[in-house]
């Protein structure tokens, strides 16, 4: 027994043979800190495509010359409409899509409501520097409200310079039919095209903010899509043809 405490003891007294190595400090903190900035990285990543999904989703319910097909305009107060070629005041809804100016009836009706007319302003200094308006089709609700279904827009140059802009419609939105339409820049007083050798007038009316600008639209049975709406022909008051 004696002999076997004495190898114990003399077992514990011995140095080990390989000494245990003292911790690194200086690595474990760098290595720490690079962890904690990858996990930044990752974290500032997410937010910033976050922030890039909600602009170009913004970007594209506004999308320029596109159809903004089902906007949901808030509740805004009645405008007025009279009949065809005509216009009268309006007070400005809460949605974004608001009128400048007056409201072009078009004494069409479909789905409860009559399809309308108005100038709405374009904020796209980036992408459309000389584009301050487009027209938009919409639907005067019975109960007073305007249901935006279609915006048409000068997508190249100015929206004011002399000649036809933004011809385009002639298509279904949510079950709508939005006619053929668009606007003239200049003294119009008569506006025309050709369809299967037939001469085909349109429905005009001055917008209020600016009589030269001058919004038109064709009936469906009449033209059908903008493609069949081709020439078209603007006449002064006096009969002076004003395009080629």
């Amino acid at each position: 027994m004696t002999d076997e405490l004495d190898r114990l003891r003399a077992a514990l007294q011995e140095a080990p043979a390989e000494p245990f190595a003292e911790p690194d400090l200086d690595r474990i903190i760098k290595e720490g800190g690079r962890i904690r900035r990858r996990r930044r990285f990752l974290t500032s990543s997410g937010a910033a495509v976050a922030v890039v999904a909600v602009v170009f989703g913004a970007a594209w319910l506004r999308s320029p010359g596109g159809a903004p097909e089902q906007v949901h305009a808030a509740a805004s107060p009645a405008p007025m409409v009279t009949s065809v070629a005509s216009s009268t005041p309006v007070p400005a809804p809460t949605s974004a899509e608001r009128p400048l100016g007056e409201v072009i009836s078009t004494g069409t009706y479909t789905d409860g409501a009559e399809l309308v007319f108005y100038a709405t302003e374009i904020d796209d200094a980036e992408n459309l520097p000389a584009v301050q308006f487009g027209v938009m089709a919409s639907l005067y609700e019975p109960d007073g409200n305007l249901r935006p279904l279609y915006l048409a827009n000068e997508s190249d140059g100015k929206d004011r310079s002399f000649g036809f802009h933004a011809t385009s419609g002639g298509t279904t939105v949510s079950d709508i039919w939005v006619p053929v339409y668009g606007y003239f820049s200049g003294p119009a007083a008569r506006i025309e095209t050709t369809v299967d050798g037939r001469t085909i007038p349109a429905h005009t009316a001055r917008w209020s903010e600016d009589p030269e600008v001058v919004v038109f639209w064709f009936d469906q049975d009449d033209v059908p899509s903008a493609e069949r709406a081709t020439p078209l022909v603007a006449y002064s008051a006096d009969g002076k043809r004003l395009t080629k």
